[in-house]
This record gives structure tokens, C-alpha cells and sequence, in this order.
């Protein structure tokens, strides 16, 4: 992409942003906070598919517009999306359109066509492998800049779809670190799930989704009769709801982990941080994972993680400087090396000092540093010299 002298306008497409929270969803809302806090001052049109309207208390530059098209039926709502993506796009002729989700970018294929406005887009995880339609191939090829959230989600589009290396950049996800602290395990949680302070906890934090056993959740629970040679009064908690669960719940009755497994469903954002802090060790091996927010919030918290080697987790952890990496489909692995974190004998010290743990991950993939990276970005394709890193000229909703 040519570099502009100026950036005065800008679209940003998102799929969910309020209404849903997703690692799509998070990333969305921090790509348009580190839009805004780098040009604070230019136009922005944000187009939110599934939404339908804006929390109140929503801060955001002055010279935003939101555009929600939640409100149409599900048969209609695609088709209004693109709609409204075109026709807004072929009459304010923005200098930069950036999609949060690959599936947008054939629409912004279009209009570069038309109009030869330049286009971004973010490749999170498994939506951006093994892609097969044509018409989204030929619309990455075509994209001035895809924004990959790992090495490992990067480096696998450039080899399934032979994109020039050039253009794809690396972006990790991050985090809000306020909401994640270093604290004692909490007592209102000890005592709804029975356990005692001193009791050995894991935990993991993922939808119970048949698309999303390749999340590890399986292979823990496999885990556990190994971990109870060890660690007899182990106990398991898997956060999150999902039409997966009655297959979960089947598969706990199996192996007779009843009295040694805690299903808590749905974990409202005011509780989350309390069960990162209610376990010993985050156990997520999984197998596709584009990166893992989940990662992050576990290890601010000053937990160690245990994940899996074969995806984008690889990065979240810092290629095991930060966490324990482990080939997911060995469950004797899983479980000899979370007895090795929970026993206090794994040889990684970092695992046992928690705020320095936190510090670690904070100085990595802070909001700061997400921002940072994406200003620098922005300026190698506009001039302008982007501004402090804070959102100014913001109103509410």
C-alpha cells in the first residue's frame, strides 16, 4: 500500500461488539480503542453486524458513528450488512476499511474494486485455516494488510494460501489487566463449591460447544484419574455453558469423577477473575486455539497455564517461558506435568513467583503495547505521527 499523506476517514467492520463477548469480540473492541487512541481526531464509521445498539456508558471519540444491523431478521441481516457496507463505503469513500473477521473482507474486496479504497483485516484462528472459497482467497490476496493475532495463525494462512509474507503482521490480543489481580482464593467460591483453601484446583474457561472439544477439556478430565494417584483430593472446574455440557456430564459419570469435577456454567465478568484466582493451575491443551485470551487473564492472575504445542497458544505463553506447553493428545503428559506445577517441582521458578508472573505477561500484552504496535502499523502507511496512547475528545454513548 502506497503510503497517504493523511488518514481523515476510516470504517471499521465488526461482527459483535457489546452484546456477545468472544476472542473476536474483545479483540474488535480493543482494535477500535487503539484505532481511536492513535488518530483520535478523524472520522469513524463503525459497522457492527449482530448488535443492536450501544451500552450507555460506551466511551468513544467524538467523530463516531455506529451503524447496527442486530435488528434485522437472522435470513436478512447478512445481506443488509453487506448492503450497508457497500453503499456507505461507495458514498464516504473512507482513506482505510478494517474488518475484524476474514469473512468481511470479500465485501471490501468489492469496493476496492469500485473505488480503490485500501483495506486491513484480522486473522484470528480457525476461521482463517483451511479456507476453500474462492472468492475469500482472491479478497486476502487483494487485502493491503492482514493483521495475524500469533506467528502460528500467520504463519499457516501464508502457507495454505500462498500470501505474500509481507503483508501479514503480527498483532497479539490482549487484555484488560485491572480486571485480573493476584488474590487469595476467594471464600464465597470456596464455600459454593465445597472446597477447603489448601485443596489443589484446576481450572479451565471455555464454551461447552461441540465445535469446541478441541478446547483440551476432554483431555483433562482424562487426566484427572492419573492426577489422583498423586494428588488425591484434586478438584476440576470447567467455566462456561454450552449445548456440550450432557456429553460432558456423560463423560464424567465414565470415568467416575463425580465427587472430583465441578461443571459451574456460565461465569458472569464480575466472577471471573475470582476463579482465576480460586485455582492452582489453567489447564487449556488445546489443539486450534488462535491465541487464547483466556491465557493471558489465568497468568495476570498469577496462575501458571498449561497448553497446548501445536496452535497459537504457543504464542500466548511465550514459546513456555510463560506457561507449560504439552502435546494435547498425550494425556499421561498432562497429567505428569500438572502434577509437576501443582507439587511445586517444575523447573520453571517463574511458575511460583505470581506477581512477577503477572509483570511478565503485562509487559508482553498489555493494552499499551497492543496499541503501540498497531500505531506503528498505521503510520507505515500514513504520515501522520499518531498520537499518546489514550483515547481523547471521548463522549458516551
Amino acid at each position: 500500500m502506497s503510503t497517504k499523506s493523511h488518514l481523515n476517514r476510516l470504517h471499521l467492520w465488526i461482527p459483535n461488539l457489546f452484546e456477545f463477548k468472544g476472542g473476536i469480540q474483545v479483540f474488535s473492541e480493543f482494535l477500535l480503542q487503539g484505532l481511536q487512541s492513535a488518530y483520535p481526531n478523524i472520522k469513524y464509521d463503525i459497522f457492527v453486524k449482530h448488535d443492536t445498539q450501544l451500552p450507555g456508558n460506551y466511551q468513544y471519540t467524538s467523530q463516531t458513528q455506529f451503524h447496527f444491523f442486530g435488528k434485522w431478521g437472522h435470513k436478512l441481516r447478512t445481506i443488509a450488512f453487506a448492503f450497508g457496507l457497500i453503499i456507505h463505503g461507495f458514498l464516504q469513500r473512507p482513506d482505510l476499511i478494517v474488518t475484524s473477521h476474514l469473512n468481511f473482507t470479500v465485501a471490501a474486496y468489492w469496493l476496492k474494486k469500485i473505488t480503490g479504497i485500501p483495506y486491513w483485516t484480522v486473522a484470528h484462528g480457525i476461521e482463517a485455516w483451511d479456507i476453500k472459497q474462492p472468492s475469500l482467497q482472491k479478497a486476502l490476496h487483494d487485502a493491503n494488510k492482514i493483521l495475524a493475532v500469533s506467528s502460528y495463525t500467520r504463519d499457516r494462512l501464508i502457507k495454505e494460501q500462498n500470501l505474500d509474507p509481507s503483508k501479514l503482521v503480527i498483532l497479539p490480543n490482549t487484555f484488560d489487566t485491572n480486571r485480573f489481580q493476584v488474590s487469595l482464593k476467594p471464600k464465597y467460591l470456596l464455600e459454593r463449591y465445597g472446597l477447603r483453601a489448601e485443596q489443589p484446583v484446576i481450572l479451565t474457561v471455555a464454551r461447552l460447544d461441540e465445535n469446541e472439544i478441541y478446547k483440551g477439556y476432554d483431555q483433562v478430565l482424562r487426566a484427572i484419574p492419573y492426577i489422583r494417584n498423586t494428588i488425591p483430593d484434586i478438584h476440576y472446574i470447567i467455566a462456561g455453558k454450552g449445548k456440550d455440557r450432557v456429553r460432558v456430564e456423560e463423560l464424567i459419570t465414565q470415568l467416575k469423577l463425580e465427587d472430583y469435577v465441578t461443571l459451574a456454567g456460565f461465569v458472569p465478568d464480575e466472577e471471573l477473575g475470582d476463579y482465576y484466582n480460586l485455582c492452582n493451575v489453567f489447564a487449556m491443551p488445546s489443539k486450534k486455539e488462535g491465541f487464547g485470551i483466556v491465557y493471558l487473564e489465568a497468568l495476570a492472575s498469577g496462575k501458571p497455564v498449561l497448553a497446548g504445542n501445536q496452535d497459537g497458544a504457543v504464542d500466548a505463553v511465550c514459546n513456555g517461558e510463560l506457561g507449560v506447553l504439552v502435546n494435547p493428545d498425550d494425556i499421561e503428559s498432562i497429567a505428569d506435568s500438572l502434577v509437576q506445577i501443582l507439587k511445586g517441582t517444575y523447573p520453571n521458578p517463574l511458575f511460583y513467583q505470581p506477581l512477577a508472573l503477572r509483570q511478565k505477561v503485562i509487559d508482553k500484552f498489555s493494552v499499551e503495547a497492543f496499541q503501540k504496535t498497531l500505531a506503528t502499523y498505521l503510520t507505515q502507511d500514513f504520515q501522520e505521527d499518531f498520537q499518546d496512547i489514550q483515547i481523547q475528545n471521548t463522549k458516551g454513548g
